[in-house]
């Protein structure tokens, strides 16, 4: 990590004591006073103890905030992802609003749509393209982008596939990129590779990719003043990083659900491989993206390993080996990885609660958070996870009577983050006081 020296020598503790002194210190931040920076500090101290298992002055709450900015500000979804000024001023429009929050991001989850619609991106259907106007949110379209016997090609030359399978099959504008000869058969002698260039077609893909890259600078550059404000106001952003599972990778963007299932039992050692092959890739990803972050917090969504998709056996057979790897590849870098196990994780809690301790975030979705805290509560930090529902149609006094029955149930000793099962792409900002406020109130450490 940047700034430090003898980085390779350090402990895997010694590397995430480094990575929180970042986050607290926040360089390069010039905080609006003494009293943003005070705040700050604060606020990043509660989520480091909860962390380390150690008693913050309170239980730490992240709030689902979602999309609910943009409705917030009178918008909607199609807007801020087509209009990124808006998308700016909804956010901070929020923030300043709202008021006192543990901690706070800008839109950095909402895709830059007209990028999208450049490069005639297939992996989306978003509002105004696909879906309707008033669509809340946006659909991932599963498909086979890998074909069964491709597996080859994914395990011997990870970044050939990418350029040359995969990006041509989703999205229109990189079609041209499969006529691409493969980089390696010109070992020596690279000169005799610029002469594919000279295609009209492979050209005009490379002067889209230029086009979407400058738009999508753009879109980073106006949404991301959201976040520096929100620094600068003493508001520290909470996930500093995003990886997965090599299962989830494998499935969601390569063979799709229907031809991974289909493969666990005719081809499970191509599945075995391909899994190894993406680990070390997953780690060095996440390392890369989170040492230009403050937060040392990786968010992993898990999407097949829950119960509704596998047997405990294939869990343990599939998922769990080469997801442990990765875990450990950025534990062992001090990061702090935070899956977040959507779908039912409960028959899961014994094999998962093996990490080392103190060192990861549990986000459950569906969960019987007594048995979370009894199982992975009692090495690792557990995060969530008040029902959507009760979010989004609950009353304040609701929300604020579930968040003090979860509080009741896993704060004891520390290690619990405040949070629900999931964000709020709509619903009522007074239910986002009320589980703010039930922090503060049933939360403190005594």
């Amino acid at each position: 990590m940047e700034g430090v020296n003898n980085w390779k020598e350090l402990t895997p503790a010694q590397k995430q004591e480094a990575r929180f002194k970042k986050w607290l210190d926040a360089p390069g931040v010039k905080f609006k006073n003494r009293e943003a920076e005070k705040l700050y500090k604060a606020r990043v101290n509660r989520f480091i103890k909860a962390i380390k298992l150690e008693k913050p002055d309170r239980v730490p709450c992240a709030l689902p905030i979602g999309y609910i900015p943009a409705y917030y500000a009178g918008y909607d979804l199609k807007t801020v992802m087509y209009d990124y000024e808006k998308q700016r001023d909804a956010w901070l429009k929020f923030m300043y609003d709202f008021g006192d929050m543990d901690t706070y991001g800008g839109p950095g989850l909402i895709l830059p749509a007209k990028a999208l619609e450049i490069i005639d991106h297939k992996l989306h259907k978003w509002p105004g393209h696909g879906l309707a106007d008033d669509v809340r949110s946006y659909q991932f379209v599963e498909k086979e982008y890998m074909k069964s016997d491709e597996y080859d090609k994914l395990i011997n030359d990870p970044s050939d596939f990418w350029l040359r399978t995969f990006m041509p099959r989703q999205a229109g504008g990189y079609a041209a990129l499969a006529k691409l000869p493969h980089l390696t058969a010109f070992i020596g002698i690279p000169i005799f590779y610029l002469a594919s260039f000279a295609d009209p077609e492979i050209q005009e893909a490379y002067k889209t990719i230029f086009k979407a890259a400058e738009e999508t600078i753009r879109w980073q550059q106006i949404t991301g003043e959201a976040g520096r404000i929100a620094l600068e106001e003493g508001y520290p952003g909470f996930s500093g990083g995003f990886s997965g599972a090599p299962f989830d990778m494998l499935t969601d963007m390569c063979r799709g659900t229907q031809g991974i299932m289909l493969d666990i039992f005719r081809q499970p050692d191509k599945i075995h491989a391909a899994m190894e092959r993406l680990v070390p890739i997953a780690i060095e990803e996440a390392v890369s993206i989170a040492n230009l972050s403050l937060s040392p917090i990786v968010m992993m969504p898990l999407h097949k390993g829950e119960r509704g998709f596998m047997s405990q056996k294939q869990f343990e057979t599939f998922y769990w080996p080469t997801f442990k790897k990765v875990l450990m590849g950025m534990i062992n870098e001090g990061l702090v990885p935070m899956p977040f196990a959507e779908g039912n994780y409960i028959p899961r809690l014994e094999v998962i609660q093996e990490m080392p301790k103190g060192t990861m975030i549990w986000y459950f979705e569906y969960m019987d958070m007594a048995l979370a805290k009894g199982t992975v509560g009692k090495r690792n930090c557990i995060y969530g996870n008040l029902p959507v529902s009760t979010m989004v149609t609950g009353t304040p006094e609701e929300v604020k009577e579930g968040c003090r029955k979860l509080i009741e149930t896993c704060a004891p000793g520390s290690g619990y983050i405040l949070s629900a099962a999931a964000s709020m792409d709509f619903g009522r900002v007074e239910n986002l006081h009320a589980m703010m406020d039930a922090a503060k109130e049933y939360g403190v450490y005594k």
